[in-house]
């Protein structure tokens, strides 16, 4: 690429003409601003005193040095200390000639040999279907691993259930006390709506113990712990660690209902994992490590039987580790995964994609591997994302005020569909054809808008925002890379060009040579973004791209051009362009249509 030309050009230029030492990976370029003629600007200010010289003469000096040394240059200017470098032509259409045959641009080859990056993401409980805030969990999830490997990491997609608990109880018991038998073949529901059903079911019915032990006097504290739900729902746990067959028996009907479903969803979302933890597997040997942390001294044990981690001295409180009857909370297990992980993989990173309402328990589990000592606890980094809102507030599972996953799904397929229709420009697809892009529309706008938002910032939800046509949406970007399909299949079609490469006499303007700046800095934020763990830079690249196309193209009448060798260049350069959509919007897990 043209900047690593440029920074040698600048630094030895530096070296020869001054006597300095400057390593090219110090010269910083920078984009040169809308007003200036350039592409690219160095700032000579930090050069003028170990130069002896002032900053326009440097610059200027500077300029003519590296011109004469750099055929890629076709002239400078100097605005104070600022030299302004303009990239010849040439080099533009030799790009776009590697780019437009190139149909990984902008990825790496992966090292599949490499110490695997490990990424878990999703994680839902078996009590409850997946709704909106799984959602972008799920997304964001995915779309790093994607950004990752896009990047050349060697990346393995993981997936822990919280399989058993005291919610998983919960949901349980009250099939057992409200359920009268009821499947999910006998209600029509998919498995793991049903036991989100119980789920609420018991709440609701728990609420109104704590309500009724309340009127006789008691606290609530208390009447919360007293209720008899409460009390049966723990007594539960404890028979399911005891292994007793009935309640194991239950557990694992109920749970298998919602592992179908969960798999239904999320092909519909289209994200998948390379391993799947359960929970029940892993609890075990996150005992075994709390053993181990009391014989060492890093853990205690209190009277009543429970243990900690007492955290104090790094600015943290107690941590519960086990409960005062044996029974393990989420660090437990948490503790044994990232052990069983770190044995299986040899990681060398582990990432949990979690809400940032966990960030001080990926703190206490950092911490406490390291005291058990592994020293491998530095690669455990929690990717810590802002929850999602809607107009009416934030989302409560056990008061069923959620936005179901399916529902969502399903609603904005509808309104891709609707849109559609509108617009009256799908009448030779059939309904097999509609269905799929109304589908894939759907995902698009919503991946997009969840994506495009950096990953810790809370973000409000708009489902009809999100699947406009117009602005910075998923359906905006999938209607320009098939707008720009549509250009390619008339061009090579109805005007027989060959595609063949742009001879390098070709003009070309200031909007086109836009698009392939736009293009050529794809490789590079790529890789910002791998580095920031951050989909939204994607996101808004992409966004940019394609206003950059569609400014260019509103200027150029492409099927219209009288010129063989500029239409040549104006097909190809639709090409690149499309290539470079559908391997950003890749990245965040979107599909683009040949045709809508």
């Amino acid at each position: 690429m043209i900047e690593s030309k440029l920074q040698n050009a600048v630094a030895s230029a530096l070296n020869n003409l001054y006597g300095l030492n400057i390593e090219a990976d110090s010269v910083v370029l920078q984009k040169t601003k809308k007003e200036f003629s350039g592409d690219y600007t160095v700032v000579v200010f930090p050069y003028v005193k170990q130069a002896r010289k002032a900053p326009e003469a440097l610059a200027n000096e500077l300029g003519n040095a590296v011109a004469q040394n750099l055929h890629e240059i076709k002239d400078f200017n100097v605005i104070k200390g600022f030299l302004n470098f303009t990239i010849d032509d040439s080099y533009w259409l030799n790009f776009a000639n590697i780019i437009a045959d190139d149909k990984t641009f902008g990825l790496k080859d992966v090292d599949s040999n490499a110490a695997p990056v490990v990424i878990e993401y999703s994680s839902p409980n078996t009590n409850k279907p997946l709704h909106l805030g799984h959602i972008r969990n799920n997304l964001l999830g995915w779309s790093v691993s994607q950004l990752l490997t896009a990047n050349g990491r060697n990346v393995k997609k993981v997936n822990l259930v919280n399989d058993r608990g005291i919610h998983i109880c919960k949901s349980m018991l009250a099939w057992l006390r409200y359920g009268n038998g009821e499947t999910p073949e006998s209600s029509g529901m998919k498995g793991d709506h049903l036991v989100g059903k119980y789920y609420v079911e018991f709440d609701r019915h728990y609420k109104e113990e704590i309500k009724a032990l309340m009127e006789k006097g008691m606290e609530e504290e208390q009447a919360k712990k007293e209720a008899p739900l409460m009390v049966e729902a723990q007594q539960m746990l404890k028979r399911w660690e005891e292994g007793d067959e009935e309640i194991r028996s239950l557990w694992k009907k109920m749970n298998n209902w919602v592992y179908a479903g969960f798999d239904e969803t999320y092909k519909r979302m289209g994200v998948s994992f390379d391993k799947i933890y359960y929970e029940s597997n892993t609890y075990l040997l996150g005992k075994e490590l709390v053993q181990k942390g009391l014989d060492m001294g890093v853990l205690f044990r209190k009277e009543d039987g429970s243990v900690w981690c007492d955290l104090t001295d790094a600015g943290l409180d107690q941590k519960l580790l086990l409960r005062k009857d044996g029974t393990s909370v989420y660090m437990t297990q948490d503790l044994g995964t990232a052990l069983l992980r770190q044995r299986e993989f040899g990681a060398d990173q582990l990432i949990y994609v979690v809400g940032n309402e966990q960030d001080y328990h990926f703190q206490v589990l950092k911490i406490v591997l390291e005291r058990l000592g592994f020293n491998w606890a530095e690669k455990v980094y929690h990717l810590s994302y802002g929850m999602v809102e809607l107009p009416n507030g934030k989302m409560k599972s056990r008061e069923g005020t959620v936005v179901d996953a399916d529902d969502l799904i399903s609603e904005m397929e509808q309104t891709a569909a609707e849109m559609c229709k509108e617009r009256g420009k799908n009448e030779d697809m059939n309904q097999e054809q509609l269905d799929e892009l109304y589908h894939m529309l759907a995902l698009g706008a919503l991946k997009y808008f969840i994506l495009k938002v950096d990953p810790t910032k809370t973000m409000l939800f708009n489902p009809a925002e999100s699947i406009d046509f117009n602005g910075n949406t998923g359906p905006f970007i999938q209607y320009t890379h098939a707008r720009i399909r549509s250009i390619i299949r008339k061009a090579v079609g109805e005007k027989g060009v060959s595609l063949e490469k742009v001879p390098a006499t070709t003009s070309i303007n200031d909007k086109e040579r836009e698009v392939l700046k736009q293009l050529h800095d794809m490789p590079g934020v790529i890789e910002q973004a791998a580095a920031a763990y951050s989909p939204a830079m994607i996101a808004n690249f992409t966004y940019d791209l394609a206003k950059a196309f569609n400014s260019f193209y509103q200027d150029t009448p492409i099927l219209r051009e009288n010129d063989p060798e500029r239409m040549l260049f104006l097909v190809r350069l639709c090409n690149a362009v499309s290539t470079g959509i559908k391997n950003l919007m890749a990245i965040l897990g979107i599909d683009v249509p040949e045709r809508m």
